[in-house]
């Protein structure tokens, strides 16, 4: 069975990218340990557009669903109840756009060894 890949697209204004990527940060584990995750990358924009790609690489399809259905809802949902920002509000989100893109693995390749 292939991996699949979701890419999600958020559109980010400027003066959001630290809240964004100080947010991620925090979240430290909160894919990694889920059943039939492979990776993870937030990719910051270099120039020309406000788009941040957050790729994420899964087993499969039914892992990203249930990892979609499961800890990913229940953290989204638990907003900054735990003291963070806003004093138990729901902060705001950094982006103002969000589109997924899903893909499925069909050739992938690492690096040679070096030679000795």
């Amino acid at each position: 069975m292939a991996s699949v890949v979701k890419i999600n697209v958020l559109t980010v204004p400027a003066e959001q990218r630290e809240v964004l990527e100080k947010r991620f940060a925090s979240r430290a584990g909160v894919v990694e340990g889920s059943d039939g995750f492979e990776w993870f990358e937030l990719l910051r924009p270099l120039e020309g557009t406000e788009n941040y790609l957050v790729y994420t690489r899964w087993r499969s399809e039914e892992d990203f669903q249930n990892w979609m259905n499961g800890p990913m809802k229940a953290g989204h949902q638990g907003g900054g109840q735990d003291g963070g920002e806003g004093g138990g509000e729901r902060p705001k989100p950094a982006a103002t756009g969000s589109t997924v893109w899903s893909f499925e693995v069909v050739q992938q390749a690492a690096p040679k060894p070096a030679a000795e």
